[in-house]
């Protein structure tokens, strides 16, 4: 029997919600697939969500990276959108080759997916030109990571800022609250739904919901993760309620 793919998440260390979704996910996915998983982490210092410790904390993303091919994985999760949006636009290429240039150094080579890039890359998939973004950073983060979208080529037609300082915090929120944000935005001209463009904000148990709700594909930072995450490893890119993306149309 073929061993489990192994899957590294580099992660900001009050982070706790991409270590719960991202395994559910695959873990779901197991259920309709042959393939199995096993997940491995390494972490960077970080407790607010502010530009400075985010730039501080993404120093650290080339040690973890290093750390995780010890380990062998099979592919490389950096669990951080707003960290690497907030170091300027495109940083996404530029953090991914970087670490992977680590992994190959050190004899274990491996794809690296970036949370910001998985994103950017997911809604490209769907088709998505106008969406709508919900995001749990303070306003000017988040107008940061609107202006990053932007710079990509989409329509940010409406946005929300929880703004929700202290990452444990963000990792607290209760999903359940998100379809009645969303109901408050004007989400009828739009492509689609980012729920959380955040891995640390929980939104897994209500992608469903909030499709239903609004008609509109509904995509999260940690959706789009897992999407790259079975891309790069050549494998189907589908988990039973996990939303649009993930749902085998693509």
């Amino acid at each position: 029997m073929q061993r489990p793919y192994r899957i590294g998440q580099i992660v900001p260390s009050s982070n706790t919600t991409m270590e719960t979704e991202i395994p559910a996910m695959l873990l779901a996915r197991q259920q309709i697939r042959p393939e199995r998983f096993t997940f491995h982490s390494s972490r960077m210092r970080m407790k607010k969500v502010v530009k400075e410790e985010l730039a501080a904390m993404d120093a650290e993303s080339d040690r973890c990276a290093v750390e995780l091919s010890d380990a062998r994985v099979d592919v490389l999760g950096y669990a951080c959108l707003v960290a690497i949006m907030a170091m300027g636009h495109g940083y996404h290429r530029q953090s991914e080759s970087r670490l992977q240039a680590h992994t190959a150094r050190n004899g274990a080579d491996a794809p690296v997916i970036t949370s910001a890039g998985a994103l950017i890359d997911g809604l490209k998939v769907i088709g998505a030109r106008r969406i709508a973004v919900v995001a749990p950073y303070m306003k000017p983060l988040t107008e940061l990571v609107v202006d990053y979208i932007r710079n990509e080529g989409y329509e940010v037609v409406d946005w929300r800022a929880l703004e929700i300082p202290d990452n444990l915090e963000v990792g607290r929120h209760d999903p359940s609250r998100l379809p009645a944000i969303v109901a408050e935005m004007d989400t009828s001209k739009v492509d689609a739904i980012v729920l959380s463009a955040c891995v640390q904000m929980p939104s897994l148990p209500v992608i469903a919901q909030v499709e239903a709700m609004t008609g509109k594909p509904v995509i999260t930072a940690a959706v789009a993760t897992t999407y790259a995450m079975l891309k790069a490893l050549k494998l189907d890119p589908v988990v039973p309620g996990a939303g649009a993306l993930l749902s085998g149309a693509y």
